[in-house]
């Protein structure tokens, strides 16, 4: 028997939600801050996110060479029962068949509701074989697909691959971040064709198209008749920064979707803005190599983390990183948490 989601999940998920994808606290010995790790889960909680995303790349595929995946889940799911029960958690779950089974294993023993499944690993497998690994997980945890970038170790899945997903009993959610319209649309057509668009939400993970995805209702043409299909919310890297900014305008375009009211000219500046301070944070002209040493970057900052480190003592912003930075900083002070984290850092780092 499949393990079942709870049904506050369920309808969160369905809903739509905003789930940052945690980052990681260390310190400048490269070690776990405990404290500040905490401090990050709390912001977030407190920002208004209904769900949080662990041991993701945002986090870190390296927490597992480093026997970090344990004590990150931990910690996580430790705030997140104490300061919001409710809440939905996802952990990333990656490697071949055995090792994903294990890490989904850890991810249900400490209370996760959902696993984010990372086919990055098997590079040279085919549909089946994915499918297949798909299915093993979903076993242990009901799972949300995840269509991630090349850039930073996805593959190219095919529309074939995505109905078949669609068909696994035990999927809840799929996060779409190819960051590409054409790959995005394959996923949105597969859903549409197995018919099951009211039983899977589908997330943005594109961190440079969030607010197009967020408010354009997709229409579907299949040999079922037409089928309407909306991006409900988002599991996002960029919402690691500015989560409460972010929750606020989520909050809005929601509001607006459920009304069928025009976009406003204002929310698409925003969108426009949101993608180039994405350009500065995620490093797209070195092939996102500096992506998580900006989003620490930003963190830092604000006061949340000590400093950008990465386990990877190799891994730091790319040359003229910190100057783009420096620009959106000074460009869009309107998208920061900067009142917010001020106010309530000292309680959040108890």
């Amino acid at each position: 028997m499949l393990p079942l989601p709870r049904k506050e999940v369920l309808k969160r998920m369905r809903e739509g939600i905003v789930i940052p994808a945690h980052p990681l606290a260390l310190t400048a010995e490269r070690k776990l801050d405990e404290r500040r790790q905490r401090a990050l889960t709390k912001y977030y909680l407190a920002a208004g996110a209904g769900g949080i995303a662990v041991a993701v790349h945002t986090t870190q595929f390296e927490i597992r060479e480093h026997g970090l995946l344990k004590p990150v889940l931990s910690l996580a799911s430790e705030v997140c029962r104490e300061t919001a029960p409710d809440v939905v958690r996802i952990a990333g779950v990656c490697g071949r068949t055995p090792q994903a089974i294990q890490e989904a294993e850890l991810a249900a023993d400490l209370g996760y509701d959902i696993a984010l499944v990372d086919l990055s690993a098997l590079s040279d497998a085919d549909d089946k074989e994915l499918i297949d690994h798909c299915r093993e997980v979903a076993k242990i945890l009901p799972i949300m697909g995840f269509y991630l970038q090349q850039a930073v170790g996805g593959r190219i899945l095919s529309r074939r691959f995505w109905y078949n997903f669609c068909e696994i009993e035990n999927v809840v959610a799929i996060k779409i971040a190819p960051f590409n319209r054409y790959q995005t649309l394959d996923v949105l057509r597969a859903l549409a064709e197995t018919g099951r668009a009211e039983e899977i939400a589908l997330y943005t993970g594109n961190d440079d198209h969030i607010v197009g995805d967020l408010t354009t209702p997709f229409e579907i043409f299949t040999a079922r008749g037409v089928v309407k299909l909306k991006i409900v919310g988002g599991l996002l890297g960029q919402w690691a920064v500015w989560t409460r900014k972010a929750v606020e305008l989520f909050r809005r375009i929601q509001k607006l979707m459920c009304s069928g009211d025009p976009i406003p000219q204002d929310i698409l500046t925003i969108g426009a803005q949101l993608t180039e301070a994405n350009h500065a944070l995620f490093d797209p002209e070195h092939n996102f190599a500096g992506c998580i040493p900006g989003i620490n970057e930003a963190l830092r900052r604000a006061g949340l983390l000590s400093g950008r480190w990465c386990l990877n003592p190799r891994a730091d912003l790319s040359p003229g990183q910190e100057a783009e930075i420096d620009r959106i900083w000074q460009a869009y002070p309107h998208l920061r948490d900067d009142e917010f984290v001020n106010e309530h850092l000292s309680e959040w780092l108890k």
